[in-house]
């Protein structure tokens, strides 16, 4: 069986992968979360810091989002990951079609551990650790972009057959 460091770290951007593979394998997951932020802003064209806009998740590489989510699906044995999440999504009534169905984001919410008796929570109660519920992580777009982002996310991983 092949080790998981073979999973292939491509991007069609120039992004490297290497530290995000790094801090999966070691179960570092909230450092993880955020080095998955700064990919992706990489992945799209922005710097540090920056948001990433409907637009460009609606365009963000294919080749990326595989990348970004075969790491993390790996390393958790398929407890997190972009898939994964897409996967509940869609197994509480949401669609893959980037519109916000307000009853199946909050139903995600409770399943993936986001919502807490009726409230979303704040990033400092997200739990890094494989003691989560599936598919609670990675987390961090969507806090820094407020909710609901995810569903763009999943139009896209859509578009991308993943």
């Amino acid at each position: 069986m092949a080790g998981k460091k073979d999973i292939k770290l491509s991007s069609r951007r120039g992004v490297d992968y290497s530290k995000l593979r790094d801090l999966l394998a070691v179960g570092n997951w909230k450092d993880a979360d955020y080095e998955t932020y700064l990919v992706m802003l990489q992945a799209v064209g922005l710097k540090e810091h920056g948001s990433i806009h409907e637009r460009q998740l609606l365009n963000f590489p294919c080749t990326d989002f595989r990348t970004i989510d075969r790491l993390w699906v790996k390393y958790s044995d398929g407890i997190f990951g972009f898939s994964v999440q897409k996967e509940i999504y869609l197994s509480v009534g949401g669609q893959p079609d980037g519109k916000y169905y307000e009853e199946a984001w909050n139903k995600f919410g409770d399943r993936v551990g986001w919502r807490v008796e009726n409230s979303w929570i704040n990033y400092d109660q997200v739990t890094f650790d494989t003691s989560a519920p599936r598919g609670h992580l990675p987390i961090g777009e969507c806090f820094s972009r407020g909710v609901g982002i995810e569903v763009i996310i999943f139009s896209r991983l859509e578009t991308c057959k993943m």
